[in-house]
């Protein structure tokens, strides 16, 4: 028996989507200002190529994405037991321990020290 009103039930379902609406605007804008940045700063000639460490990145998001993984996986396990919503635990949980094997095998550059 559902107990919501159909304009609770409208309002619920729109709240997704406007997070992810708004989020995409908030990462659409922010790129195209880092992308207005950088075409200004070579035409004043003042652009310096930054190195991108790959290797502490993905240290960084393995970590997370375990972390993020590894509490959901619990949750699902715990409330729902062995059922496909544990996919949305371990997904994250795989992705992180990927990152991570990255970053152990991956060799040192030769300019790190």
């Amino acid at each position: 028996m559902n107990m919501t009103s159909p304009a609770a039930q409208v309002i619920i379902a729109t709240i997704p989507i406007v997070g992810i609406v708004i989020g995409g605007t908030v990462v659409f804008f922010s790129l195209l200002w880092r992308h207005s940045e950088k075409k200004l700063q070579i035409k004043a000639g003042t652009y310096q190529h930054e190195q991108f460490d790959l290797k502490t990145y993905s240290l960084f998001i393995g970590l997370l994405l375990v972390s993020v993984g590894a509490a959901l996986t619990i949750f699902f396990v715990a409330t729902e037991g062995l059922h496909t919503a544990l996919l949305g635990g371990l997904l994250p949980l795989c992705a992180g321990i990927g990152l991570l094997a990255f970053y152990k095998l991956s060799p040192t550059p030769p300019d790190a020290t």
